[in-house]
């Protein structure tokens, strides 16, 4: 995925194809008899996806869990509009289905990553790892090299600058 956001086309069609078999792998076990054309059809667009949004990648975060991310993303939108059956979807993916809008939580992760990748690399570390990840200061400190008082002088600058940008970008 690096080469491929460097721009290595050759890195970039190798990714896609690795990843649309283990997708249809993915579609396939959780649509109603396994329904090939559906399942090809969300590799589709979950593979179109990663690749309009491969900016918003992370390279300090795993590619599994934000590729898949996609895909569940994909397959509950795919669910809603057709109101399919979902016999075979696990019962707390049905769940979630039906209670939550995760397209609001989708375009509030690419807002963050967008006003994120406007900080300092240092901040962005910081506060990704402490806020967004769980990590305690001192975790954070020995992952990054920097001692923590750096991490917390970095959180709280971060912090602060997110908000200013937040508030410009209701001005505008």
């Amino acid at each position: 995925m690096m080469a491929s956001q460097a721009g290595d086309a050759a890195a970039h069609r190798k990714l896609l194809e690795q990843l649309s078999g283990h997708l249809r792998g993915y579609f396939k076990r959780r649509l109603v008899h396994g329904d090939s054309e559906q399942a090809e059809d969300l590799v589709q667009e979950t593979l179109l996806a990663i690749h309009t949004n491969r900016q918003n990648y992370n390279p300090a975060q795993l590619l599994t869990p934000w590729a898949y991310a996609i895909a569940r993303y994909r397959l509950i939108d795919y669910l809603r509009k057709t109101k399919s059956s979902m016999a075979n979807v696990p019962l707390e993916e049905a769940e979630e289905v039906m209670a939550h809008d995760d397209q609001v939580e989708v375009e509030s992760a690419f807002d963050l990553d967008k006003l994120m990748s406007r900080l300092p690399s240092k901040a962005q570390q910081a506060i990704r790892y402490v806020k967004l990840d769980g990590l305690t200061v001192t975790e954070a400190a020995a992952r990054t090299g920097m001692s923590e008082s750096a991490i917390k002088v970095s959180i709280h600058r971060g912090l602060k600058a997110l908000t200013a940008m937040m508030g410009q970008e209701k001005k505008s």
